[in-house]
């Protein structure tokens, strides 16, 4: 394994540039496992599950959420696209014909959502959003089973989807979509992620798309060793070679994750794979908070103590797990573009990399309307809208760049050493999470990391400013 070339320089057009410069010049494959793998490799026994919490369906409204309405009914914070949009300052991109033309997002979702083309199109017509370019649907794992609006995995993937495909577009008006249905549900572990496997491969192998946005987990403990996981890494490592940006959530149970039953918690920190794949972009979820100004800033993701949150979304007073998932992997070692964050990560690999918005106290507004669900504007929630908006930042820096940017984390982390203005800092909140659980409904606290200045363990290297993050991440100078 290659490391990167340490470079001392001063913040600045040109050091900005040399930084990026090494960062590409010492690209290297993953990271090697970090644990032993003396067990034999079996059929993953896994539980994959989407990040995407949402509003009870009795809350659902004819209109979309307004954050007054929000704050006045529910006593929390919700926000619509185009306060999205405006809190990271977006706008003067847009102005300029950025908006992702060019660059195709590929989804991948469960299922996916009988009515997402019609959904979408509602939404757009909402905002005043154009339809994208192109807006495709394959199913290269298998035929989707008939939907049945009884089957709450199949709602709760369509839910999923409707989120990936609009806060995606909603950002990046201009790609092209491609969403991958997989006709098995990741719930089922053993079957679920090699469809999805087979369905990544497929979109990379035939040149369909350009960033991969991924908003599932699962528990790393879940799998009995690395050899269990490699295998599943096939779809990484041929993005890599094929210089396909690949993205995934954190997760939305703070320090801790689900184990292999998906409802019990682990009562010590872990975090989730396919996140801490070395080569994967590992997204987690802050909370946006608008001043009186019409200006937003960003804390780290925590609704587990928040009363009125917990009331509005789970009808009680909580504590309830609801925030980013960060910490350390159990399996990967420190890549080498983290080499620079040691002193954080120690030597295993870290994540996140990079968050946005996903607070539930700041949830978003969707549209749908497939059967199963009440028809109407929902609240959703998740670092399963972080990873979606950031694809969408990342089809911008394409058609800026001309060209796909594959694995972005060395530029990330390059971008980071020289204090880039498109990274903003985040440095308040933590992901420390408590709940109940067990016959003796006995309280857990799992302690988790704290943001702080520079890279973190809830935060990665912060949150963006799109004007100047997008062209950054490009190459590209400020006036591009």
């Amino acid at each position: 394994m290659r490391k990167a070339r340490v470079i001392a320089l001063t913040a600045g057009a040109g050091a900005l540039a040399s930084a990026l410069v090494a960062a590409g010049a010492a690209a290297a494959p993953a990271a090697t496992a970090a644990v032993g793998s003396d067990a034999a490799a079996a059929t993953p026994a896994v539980v994959i599950k989407p990040g995407v919490h949402q509003l009870p369906q009795a809350k659902t409204l004819s209109t979309p959420w307004t954050t007054a309405l929000c704050e006045s009914q529910l006593d929390i914070l919700c926000y619509q696209p185009d306060q999205i949009r405006a809190a990271y300052n977006e706008a003067p991109l847009l102005s300029k014909g950025i908006t992702g033309k060019g660059a195709t997002i590929v989804i991948v979702d469960s299922f996916g959502s009988p009515t997402i083309k019609s959904d979408l199109s509602t939404f757009d017509k909402q905002f005043g959003y154009p339809d994208p370019p192109s807006f495709k649907i394959l199913t290269p794992a298998g035929k989707i089973p008939a939907w049945d609006p009884n089957n709450a995995d199949m709602t709760g993937w369509a839910g999923e989807t409707t989120l990936d495909v609009e806060y995606a577009h909603a950002v990046a008006p201009g790609a092209n979509i491609v969403l991958v249905e997989t006709p098995v549900s990741e719930t089922e572990g053993v079957t679920g992620f090699p469809e999805i496997v087979k369905a990544e491969k497929y979109v990379i192998n035939h040149g369909i798309g350009d960033v991969i946005s991924q908003s599932f987990d699962a528990t790393e403990e879940t799998f009995t060793s690395y050899r269990q996981l490699e295998p599943l890494r096939a779809a990484y490592k041929d993005a890599y070679a094929h210089g396909v940006t690949v993205l995934a959530a954190t997760g939305d149970d703070g320090a801790t994750n689900a184990e292999l039953d998906g409802t019990t918690l682990y009562t010590k920190p872990t975090t989730g794979w396919p996140s801490t794949d070395p080569l994967v972009t590992a997204v987690g979820g802050t909370q946006l908070k608008e001043g009186s100004d019409g200006t937003f800033s960003s804390v780290v993701w925590n609704d587990t103590y928040d009363v009125p949150l917990q009331q509005a979304f789970t009808g009680t007073n909580g504590p309830n797990p609801f925030s980013t998932g960060g910490g350390v992997s159990e399996f990967f070692s420190r890549p080498w573009y983290q080499n620079g964050v040691a002193r954080v990560t120690g030597a295993a690999r870290g994540v996140p990399d990079i968050s946005l918005s996903g607070a539930c106290d700041g949830a978003v507004t969707m549209y749908t309307s497939y059967p199963g669900d009440p028809v109407g504007w929902h609240l959703v929630c998740g670092t399963s809208e972080a990873t979606p908006l950031f694809s969408g930042f990342v089809a911008l820096a394409d058609q800026v760049a001309h060209h796909r940017l594959g694995l972005i984390n060395p530029a990330l982390y390059a971008l980071s050493a020289v204090r880039a203005p498109g990274l903003v800092d985040v440095t308040q909140g933590n992901n420390t999470v408590s709940f109940t659980q067990g016959a003796a409904n006995t309280l857990y606290t799992v302690k988790g990391y704290s943001a702080k200045r520079g890279y973190d363990l809830v935060s990665g290297v912060g949150t963006i400013n799109a004007a100047s993050f997008v062209p950054e991440l490009a190459g590209r100078a400020a006036g591009f």
